[in-house]
């Protein structure tokens, strides 16, 4: 991974880098319950920042996880769920900055969008918009619905396909804490 095609990353404080390549399989806006719940907890961590949009979404930017390489600090990444959830949602330890999610037995990490600089693209998608509280206001320029959500999974599915159904793991070393 290197040229052109790459983008680093870190963790608010500077102690976890991440480097990633090529394009993302999409941006996505989530308006889940699990993702506005854990939000919530994870902002209320010590030293956390808020990270979420001010209609309570979570912005990600998914890539595949053969593109995704955790360059340093891996050893301060801690896997949190929520519940009984094995959905991990991982936090740098040393600034508690959110850095990705990831579905158990998915072949994706979506990285969280706080880890881009300010400003960063508009989302490709609203995802689970119907778990947004009443009175939330959506962008109504960001595409959500059945037509949607079918070109995400198809967006997944692809990337899937061109990884050749390789579901690589992350491991943590058992730093895993319930929410």
């Amino acid at each position: 991974m290197s040229g052109a095609d790459t983008q680093a990353l870190h963790c608010r404080c500077g102690k976890v880098h991440i480097v990633v390549s090529g394009a993302p399989i999409i941006r996505a806006e989530c308006h889940c319950n699990s993702c506005r719940t854990a939000g919530a907890r994870i902002e209320a961590l010590p030293g956390a920042k808020a990270f979420r949009e001010d209609n309570g979404a979570t912005r990600f930017v998914m890539y595949r996880k053969d593109r995704v390489r955790i360059e340093s600090g891996q050893d301060l990444l801690v896997a949190y769920h929520l519940g009984g959830s094995s959905t991990r949602r991982v936090v740098a330890s040393c600034c508690n900055m959110p850095v990705f999610l990831e579905f158990k037995g998915g072949h994706w990490l979506s990285l969280y969008g706080a880890l881009w600089p300010a400003g960063m693209a508009r989302p490709d998608i609203a995802t689970v918009v119907g778990d947004a509280p009443a009175g939330t206001v959506l962008d109504d320029s960001v595409p959500s619905g059945g037509l949607a959500t079918a070109g995400f999974f198809a967006r997944l599915l692809g990337a899937w396909v061109a990884m050749g159904f390789k579901v690589p793991k992350i491991d943590l070393e058992g730093r895993e804490v319930r929410l």
